[in-house]
């Protein structure tokens, strides 16, 4: 999920004059019958981007002149007007961050960045305007219906805490900081981006690649193969390539991205941060970003960072003894497992002691078979169908579009952008394109991967990553049926975003759904029961250092929030590695690691949100163990219970809603413990 946490009083960050919807009566809903294309929106040119964003700038600015001209006593009137600014800025500010991401052409990029400098500048400035806010203080919150009363409590919330009731001189510094930290969070990701690394190889270091990587990189008029930090390079070479040279070179490489680009960004995102949450009332930006988060305080994630901390002690030291005995094979002497030795021994391991072969997994994950499998599992669980939209005008050959249906029902637009290409986002995130509102619009939204093509092959990190996101997308489009912008799609609290993403990647791990759609790419034979076995023993090797890494980098990124600036980010890195990690796998001397932690821009304080958001997942997967992992029956009432209902009400509800009970540790720890 790609987030911003800026200061921004409009909930979700983004805008725009989306196609109107046409609509026909049913008994008692809305059908919307025109489909979104939104994505027409950022297929223009940069010109017509770059006329599209002053004329959200200009509309919002007019609804918002008469919003504040609303006659006291009109509450319905008044906040009708306000979800139509919040719409509109949503919107584009959602085009913009999309297409500074994606867009093939670099003067649209560069378009799409300057209309999101704009739109977040104004955002500021709506959330300083104290006639803006008088005018919202006046409603009656008990004239509303709930949901619409639980908006304007949070819509409140945020004013104050933005500063709106500061003097001027405050309010001045304030807006001032914000688009400064908008500058600041784009240039960050942007070094990360455009710095693709390359590193030349002698074809004998990659020996132990499958044959099918090896056939997409021929040697060149030099006798090297040149090998990118690009994820379909890195992954690969760093689990199989047999030439330890090679694999240090390529993670020194990956781990120097956006250097020295990002070391002055870096200092200055965490010391503007820790400004405003000072200007604002706040001891550390930490304290600041937590208050309305499930968690509610910095002191609380660093407890729950500590109590996983704890839960993965055991695991963490028995995978690392494990990875050590299988280097002392290679190596009498050693000791410790270097960090690009990490995925090479844990391949190791899992073949040697778990029978699984990964390579011999490839072949029934070709990337088409892939994406059928991920639709027609939540197909058959959710009660949907994905209908290709070959007319949908989109910003790339590579992308795919459809529109999911309900029965006869629309219920949005999907695209999937998942192949890597110059200048694009490196990693895999869902984007949002339109908010969705009941009776007015649909939502419409994107993925956006770097995966092999079709007819390509995939690792199965990849394949549950796919799910993983597919999760989020699913999330925008059930949850973009509220009425009002500000609760409709993945609007709840931000450390429980990822718990419908991290819950759909469990599905690759079930036989049954597994069996569904992995076939061998040649013959079309059925990944075999034994394969299955093995996959399922392996996976679980490892879990104890991967899930420690997460909580490492959780501790990273409060770590850097929690305290004034001035500090040395690498310093800092090393010591929390060495509470966390038992060897050394993101700091080495003469590394940067945090420099390409492109999360640090988005998330800033908050990476724990992704562990918190796994132990609620593994508790509500309990209820899927119960009843069958393929049960549409469970999988319905989750919909119902938690999609569906976006930010409609707290996280916490939702959970309970769905388990009869508040979320515990309980599950998670559980799997932590379990034996393989």
């Amino acid at each position: 999920m790609k987030l911003r946490t800026y200061m921004l009083v409009l909930v979700a960050l983004s805008c725009a004059t989306a196609p109107k919807a046409t609509s026909e009566r049913t008994e008692d809903m809305t059908v919307l019958t025109t489909t979104p294309k939104a994505a027409a929106l950022i297929s223009s040119t940069p010109a017509d981007f770059t006329r599209l964003c002053d004329d959200t700038l200009a509309k919002a600015k007019e609804l918002v002149a008469k919003l504040k001209a609303v006659p006291a006593g009109n509450d319905r009137e008044a906040l009708e007007l306000y979800d139509e600014v919040v719409t509109l800025m949503s919107n584009t500010g959602s085009r913009a961050g999309l297409s500074k991401e994606v867009h093939p052409e670099q003067a649209f990029r560069e378009a799409a960045e300057a209309c999101e400098q704009k739109l977040e500048a104004y955002n500021v400035e709506l959330s300083l305007d104290r006639g803006l806010y008088d005018a919202l203080a006046r409603i009656d919150s008990k004239s509303l219906d709930p949901v619409a009363a639980f908006w304007l409590f949070k819509s409140l919330r945020e004013f104050r805490r933005s500063g709106v009731d500061r003097d001027e001189p405050t309010r001045a510094k304030v807006k001032a900081l914000n688009e400064e930290l908008v500058k600041l969070g784009q240039a960050f990701g942007r070094n990360i981006r455009d710095d693709v690394r390359t590193v030349q190889a002698d074809p004998a270091e990659l020996q132990g690649l499958p044959n099918d990587w090896l056939a997409a990189h021929p040697k060149g008029a030099d006798g090297k193969v040149a090998v990118t930090t690009n994820t379909p390079d890195y992954l690969p070479v760093l689990t199989y390539a047999k030439g330890g040279k090679v694999r240090e070179q390529l993670w020194r490489a990956y781990r120097d991205r956006a250097f020295p680009k990002n070391v002055e960004v870096l200092t200055q995102l965490l010391t503007k941060r820790h400004e405003l949450a000072n200007l604002l009332g706040y001891p550390t930006w930490a304290a600041y970003i937590t208050e309305t988060k499930m968690v509610k305080s910095a002191e609380a994630a660093a407890k729950f960072i500590e109590q996983g901390r704890a839960a993965t002690e055991a695991r963490a030291k028995a995978d690392m003894a494990q990875l050590v005995e299988r280097k002392k094979k290679d190596v009498a002497s050693a000791t410790a497992v270097e960090p690009w030795e990490h995925q090479f021994y844990e391949d190791r391991v899992r073949a040697e002691s778990y029978g699984l072969d990964s390579q011999a997994l490839r072949p029934y994950f070709e990337y088409g078979s892939v994406k059928r499998g991920v639709m027609s599992i939540t197909s058959k669980l959710f009660g949907v169908r994905y209908v290709a939209a070959n007319d949908a005008k989109v910003w790339h050959a590579d992308v795919e579009s459809f529109d999911v249906l309900e029965g006869e029902r629309l219920l949005g637009r999907i695209h999937l952008d998942m192949h890597p290409r110059e200048g694009k986002y490196k990693h895999a995130a869902q984007f949002g394109l339109t908010v969705g509102r009941a009776g007015h619009e649909l939502p419409e939204a994107v993925l956006v991967c770097n995966f092999p093509r079709s007819g390509e092959l995939m690792e199965f990190s990849q394949v549950e990553t796919f799910f993983h996101e597919f999760g989020h997308l699913l999330h925008e489009v059930f949850a973009g049926r509220q009425r009002w912008a500000g609760v409709s799609g993945v609007k709840t609290e931000w450390d429980f975003v990822e718990v419908p993403s991290m819950l759909l990647q469990e599905w690759p791990l079930d036989a049954a759904a597994l069996k569904t759609f992995a076939k061998h790419h040649q013959t079309g034979e059925a990944i075999p029961e034994a394969l299955l076995g093995q996959l399922k023993r392996a996976k679980e090797f490892g879990a104890g250092l991967d899930t420690r890494r997460q909580f490492f980098l959780s501790a990273v990124s409060l770590s850097f929030h929690q305290q004034a600036p001035g500090f040395d980010t690498s310093a800092v890195l090393k010591d929390v590695q060495e509470k966390f990690l038992p060897f050394r796998r993101e700091w080495v001397a003469g590394s940067h690691f945090e420099l390409g932690f492109g999360h640090l821009d988005g998330y800033s304080a908050i990476y724990y949100t992704y562990q918190w958001s796994t132990v609620i997942a593994k508790d509500l997967l309990t209820r899927f163990h119960e009843q069958g992992m393929l049960n549409a029956d469970v999988a319905t009432e989750y919909r119902k219970k938690v999609l569906d209902r976006g930010g409609s009400v707290e996280a916490d509800q939702l959970v309970k809603d769905f388990l009869g009970r508040p979320h515990s540790f309980a599950a998670f720890e559980a799997w932590l413990n379990q034996k393989g």
